[in-house]
């Protein structure tokens, strides 16, 4: 993808509103740049040499996902439901392709260490690590393991710690575990043994 060039540009919000910008950037961890480039690809849409990260493009399909989801509990509807079902697959297409593109990023991994393995001394051990992903909140984790937060949490606290590592390797497209920390809130991968 190329890399489209930016512009600065000034803009004067009331207070109230660049307050809440702020505030939503922090919450979903991003900038406000990147929340007001949303915004007006949302209000734009398809604009000619800009082309959206695959972030922004996730973004919309789950927000596309929940209104449909939303729209959907009113009542049945048979075009909702075929909406929902599409962005389902685009959704789950999504998925699928982070999974090749992680599994690839192991092969490259394991080759650049193979390579540097018949470089080095053959005296010295094979050394390969695994790609360690850092640890997850409950949002981008139940993403991950394309499910909801409330899921997510209702297995941790319904689940022994064995049960719901497992429940998760089950649910992650590579296959690995994940560990809840009380200390820092987070979800922590498991290294299979």
């Amino acid at each position: 993808m190329a890399k489209v060039e930016r512009e600065s540009i000034n803009f004067k919000l009331p207070k109230p509103l660049a307050d809440a910008l702020r505030a939503k950037a922090a919450e979903l961890n991003t900038t406000a740049t990147d929340l007001v480039i949303q915004g007006l690809n949302h209000i734009l849409g398809d604009v000619p040499g800009v082309e959206g990260s695959v972030e922004i493009r996730l973004y919309e399909l789950e927000e596309e996902f929940w209104r449909l989801k939303q729209n959907t509990n009113v009542g049945t509807n048979p075009e909702y439901e075929s909406r929902l079902t599409a962005l389902e697959n685009k959704f789950e297409t999504v998925t699928n392709q982070l999974a090749k593109l992680e599994g690839a990023l192991l092969v490259m991994q394991s080759s650049i260490n193979a390579s540097k393995s018949r470089k080095s001394s053959y005296s010295q051990p094979y050394n390969t690590q695994p790609i360690k992903i850092d640890p997850l909140d409950e949002k981008k984790l139940a993403f991950r393991l394309s499910t909801t937060v409330s899921t997510l949490t209702e297995k941790r606290n319904t689940l022994s710690a064995k049960d719901f590592e497992a429940w998760t390797r089950d649910k992650d497209n590579v296959k690995r575990g994940w560990r809840y920390d009380e200390k820092d809130g987070l979800y922590h991968e498991v290294n299979a043994n």
